[in-house]
């Protein structure tokens, strides 16, 4: 590190970042779009793995979870997504019952999952009835499963049709099973940009809200931001000082989770995707940008298990879950994994290999089991 700060053909602002993240002062957004600018790689994994390895030492953590995905049917055409179906073509996607759904959950009977993540189109008959429905009948069955589940995205046009204010909606959905809320939904805050990518869903004021009404509720939520499309730098500077503002008020997120865009068969499949450089930086800049998240988590199925391997030296502590082959959103947009599962053993061992200390978590961070020492058979790496 030392090296790296001393070196003569350092930029000078990047030697003041620097001293900054060595001395736990907050950077300013100047200071977070210089780092893309101008950071090396080498520098912001450097000043990102200190900060790292500062809040969580060599420990990285995953989680036994799956996936359920209602439906991909959906009212909203956002230009980046490969995954839903407009409701006039929902014969091309799934729509799930409540009892298909319920199935998915009792697979996991006697299996020592910690979490169910629900969460999918925006469907005009999947209500909050339903969705409540859904939960209880989960709860009944499973009652130690936490359900992580809905975006704001599903959330406010559920409320709005059933005329009821976010207050009253996240409170019925709480009361209903509903635990923590994954990140989605977020994209890019700034309206230049969603205005051209996801024109017609909630705004960046209404997912804060969403977010915020979670919180003062004892709920803790995650963060996404999607990178690497038409955005510019300060628009991803903008997006995580609107989180980091929030974060300072409440403390209730977890997690922050850069999700890459993908560009297979969808609107925008002429934007050329980020490099791995890029995706890199981007880590690291949010390890150092977003001071108030304990957690950084590289999301393994859609960066493919290399590269996820080489965010562990960029800022990131978390890898998501063994995940079990139950989603499609980013397998259907190019997403390095194609059938994304991984059990125990494997994720276990990617870690292992990157010279990190494997620790199974439950959704909200306590320690399930440490497996640094744990030995495993053949069959179970060979899955």
């Amino acid at each position: 590190m030392q090296t790296l700060l001393t070196a003569p053909s350092l930029d000078g602002n990047l030697r003041r970042i620097a001293d900054k993240v060595l001395q736990q002062e907050r950077l300013t957004q100047e200071d977070g779009i210089t780092l893309f600018e101008k950071g090396d790689i080498g520098l912001l994994g450097a000043l990102a793995n200190h900060v790292r390895e500062r809040k969580h030492g060599n420990k990285t953590y995953f989680n036994r979870n799956f996936h359920i995905e209602p439906t991909n049917v959906c009212v909203f055409t956002c230009k980046f997504c490969s995954y839903s179906r407009l409701y006039k073509n929902r014969e091309e996607g799934w729509e799930l019952s409540i009892d298909e759904m319920l199935d998915i959950v009792k697979k996991y009977d006697g299996q020592p999952v910690t979490e169910v993540h629900i969460v999918g189109g925006v469907h005009p008959k999947m209500n909050l009835d339903f969705f409540m429905e859904l939960m209880r009948r989960i709860k009944a069955h499973r009652p130690d499963l936490h359900i992580k589940g809905f975006t704001p995205v599903e959330l406010d046009y559920m409320f709005r049709k059933a005329k009821v204010s976010v207050e009253e909606g996240m409170r019925l959905m709480h009361e209903a099973g509903l635990q923590s809320l994954p990140g989605g939904g977020a994209e890019i805050f700034h309206p230049d940009i969603r205005s051209q990518i996801c024109h017609d869903k909630v705004d960046a004021e209404g997912w804060l809200q969403i977010h915020k009404t979670a919180h003062s509720m004892g709920m803790v939520t995650n963060a996404t931001m999607l990178y690497g499309h038409i955005e510019q730098y300060w628009h991803r500077i903008d997006h995580m000082e609107r989180l980091r503002i929030l974060q300072d008020e409440t403390n209730g997120f977890n997690t922050f989770i850069p999700l890459k865009f993908r560009n297979k068969d969808n609107e925008m499949a002429h934007v050329p995707e980020s490099t791995i450089i890029e995706d890199l930086k981007m880590y690291a800049v949010g390890r150092l940008y977003m001071d108030n998240f304990p957690h950084l988590k590289a999301y393994w199925p859609m960066l493919g298990r290399n590269t996820a391997q080489l965010t562990l030296s960029f800022g990131v502590n978390d890898l998501d879950g063994t995940i079990d082959d139950t989603t499609k959103i980013y397998s259907m947009a190019g997403s390095e994994e194609q059938s994304p599962a991984m059990n125990t053993a494997q994720l276990a061992m990617l870690i292992r290999q990157a010279g990190r200390i494997p620790v199974e978590r439950d959704t909200v961070y306590n320690e399930v089991k440490d497996y640094s020492g744990v030995e495993f058979s053949e069959e179970e790496l060979m899955g």
